[in-house]
């Protein structure tokens, strides 16, 4: 029960951090990255909440509690938001880049931490759940980083992903 009570204050303080950055940044990338990530946050919030809830009234992990969060959802809209960013001028400020770094570290951390409550899990559906929360933080870490290179070098970020080399291939 504490370590599901430490995830959801993990999940509301995540939220609140993106929802502020997403009303800070001026980057149409960064707005829109840190409000899809606030979303799933809540989703994750709602379904602990939802457990927490049957935990207290059975006394043990419910049974039966579907694992099923959308998952992939960060990942496609960050990269279709800099398939975007690549044909305007809008740059990054050093706040920007800063809350990435931040971002990135708390999710890697999250990652973890989760991946640990999975390995400690007294059921199949405990264990599940939070193999699929682990995943799910990894996913928003890749995204930050993805939007992080591209934010920190345009040019780089595209010649790394699109692998262009100079015999035109």
């Amino acid at each position: 029960m504490d370590a599901l009570m430490a995830a959801l204050e993990n999940e509301k303080s995540e939220r609140g951090f993106y929802l502020a950055q997403a009303g800070r940044t001026t980057n149409h990338l960064g707005k829109t990255m840190f409000a899809t990530i606030a979303e799933d946050e809540l989703e994750h919030m709602t379904r602990l909440e939802r457990i927490h809830g049957l935990w207290k009234e059975r006394g043990a992990w419910p049974d039966g509690v579907e694992a099923g969060l959308a998952a992939g959802r960060v990942m496609q809209r960050v990269r279709g938001l800099i398939e975007e960013a690549r044909s305007s001028a809008g740059r990054a400020d050093e706040d920007d880049i800063s809350a990435l770094r931040r971002a990135c570290e708390f999710e890697a951390k999250g990652a973890q931490a989760y991946a640990e409550l999975a390995r400690g899990a007294r059921s199949e559906n405990e264990k599940a759940f939070f193999e699929l929360l682990s995943a799910m933080e990894r996913e928003h870490y890749l995204s930050l980083k993805d939007a992080l290179e591209y934010l920190e070098d345009p040019a780089g970020y595209f010649v790394r992903k699109e692998r262009h080399g100079l015999d035109g291939a």
